[in-house]
């Protein structure tokens, strides 16, 4: 789906002429970013290097100069979907460049789309820029064109993304980011604390820190030094993360590995420097399955590390996702997981059905599931999740939890506590005595809860 904040065409119109440009007339480009948050953060550095430049958005293909799709390639669905929006910015607009995680196989866009300006891979910005360039060459005014020096963020102006490395040594046989993508490269720890430093400073009240296997941040480097704020930092997660937590703001951890050392940080979140939050792909349980997959199969082992982490600090919310159908799951396997997410008890839970995804080594494992069964098993998982996700929840009826405002409606606002992620779980829907600010933190006693969310009030600020 596209991200919000970000231009989607409207209409189906004849693709126009060439604009151009003349005088002071800055050139228009039109966004499309499609996928999960690392790209989405992909598609702000192109959007800051564009604006910087001189370059206007536009809210629709039509009009645009040129037009630009970030894909994805994850799975089939997802190639679907961006096949789909590069055909629909062909139709309105006709000159597009692509890039992102499908960009990776060009000949796939180009058997479908030959006439598309450009193809280029993931996290290839330049490339992207100096496509742009050749199309629509830029006009920079610096005393008119100014850019924010934490850059063009397509989140709200309360949260960002940090992305802090690139890539993943892992090969999960489900998975083909590797190959999209390419291995482990993570960010020198002093670029990533100015970056959020600079996030900070323009009003962000919460970082979410993202990459594709986050808890190995900094191997590739071996833990390289650098200087920030008069030290010298480690790229090292536990030191990374305790460096952030000292900003002042919240700060959630996703895609993070159950590595052991992911202990030592459970611990900052029991003293409160970053939000007690964790977002653990564990993807099944069953040992045959997760032995397929390549990932650790251990699982009773992993419930001792939960039941360990709930000891540190027992206001950790752990949300976790899992595939239901993966080539050779049988029901005995099936059930095994249901058994263990009984024992779990996770507080939020996210489930996929198996796609075959071409280039895949699972394709090749087992014999599929059928897609009745997979959807049979998604149904039953995701009705067991959802008892003990409401179990978790009525918990916290009476208490008094930390909220951030993110809408404001005219009878009540909504927000997320510190165990809410955006757009993945649940929200706080809030009743208050005075308006409410986008942006805002506030104190609610929560009164009552649903499925999956909470309704409170405002009593502090």
């Amino acid at each position: 789906m596209r991200d919000p904040g970000l231009n989607g065409p409207a209409g189906n119109h004849p693709a126009k002429a060439p604009r151009t440009m003349a005088g002071t007339v800055a050139a228009k480009i039109s966004f499309v970013s499609l996928g999960c948050p690392k790209a989405l953060v992909d598609s702000e550095r192109i959007i800051t290097r564009l604006r910087a430049e001189g370059y206007e958005l536009s809210r629709s293909h039509e009009g645009a100069d040129v037009a630009i799709v970030n894909t994805c390639g994850f799975l089939d669905s997802a190639q679907a979907e961006s096949l789909a929006a590069i055909g629909e910015a062909m139709a309105v607009n006709g000159r597009v460049i692509v890039t992102g995680c499908m960009g990776g196989e060009p000949d796939v866009i180009r058997a479908c789309y030959p006439d598309v300006l450009a193809v280029t891979g993931p996290h290839q910005y330049e490339a992207v820029v100096a496509a742009v360039h050749e199309v629509a060459p830029p006009r920079h005014d610096p005393l008119f064109d100014l850019v924010p020096a934490q850059g063009i963020k397509l989140t709200p102006r309360h949260y960002a993304y940090v992305k802090i490395s690139e890539g993943c040594n892992n090969r999960c046989t489900f998975c083909i980011i590797p190959k999209l993508r390419g291995g482990l490269r993570s960010r020198l720890a002093a670029d990533v604390l100015r970056e959020a430093e600079k996030l900070v400073t323009a009003g962000v009240k919460e970082l979410l820190i993202i990459s594709q296997d986050t808890s190995a941040y900094g191997v590739d480097l071996k833990y390289q030094a650098s200087h920030w704020d008069g030290r010298e930092v480690r790229a090292r997660f536990l030191d990374l993360v305790r460096e952030l937590g000292s900003l002042g703001v919240w700060v959630r951890l996703h895609y993070v590995y159950p590595y052991p050392h992911v202990d030592e940080v459970i611990q900052l979140m029991a003293e409160k420097k970053v939000l007690p939050y964790l977002d653990v792909p564990f993807q099944h349980a069953s040992p045959s399955v997760l032995k397929r997959m390549r990932r650790p199969a251990a699982h009773e082992a992993t419930l001792e590390r939960i039941r360990h982490w709930r000891e540190i600090c027992p206001e950790l919310t752990i949300r976790s996702s899992f595939i239901v159908g993966f080539p050779g799951e049988t029901e005995e396997d099936f059930e095994l997981l249901l058994d263990w997410l009984t024992h779990a008890q996770l507080d939020r839970v996210g489930c996929f059905r198996y796609e075959p995804v071409k280039g895949a080594p699972a394709n090749d494992l087992a014999s599929p599931v059928r897609d009745d069964v997979k959807q049979l098993r998604f149904n039953r998982l995701m009705e067991r999740q959802q008892a003990i996700s409401a179990k978790r929840l009525k918990r916290k009826v009476g208490t008094r939890q930390q909220v951030i405002v993110d809408q404001l409606g005219a009878s009540m606002a909504k927000g997320r506590s510190q165990g809410d992620a955006p757009e993945i779980d649940g929200a706080v829907y809030l009743a208050s005595r005075r308006p409410l600010r986008v942006g805002e933190i506030v104190t609610a006693k929560i009164e009552r809860t649903d499925a999956y969310d909470l309704h409170g009030r405002v009593v502090g600020f």
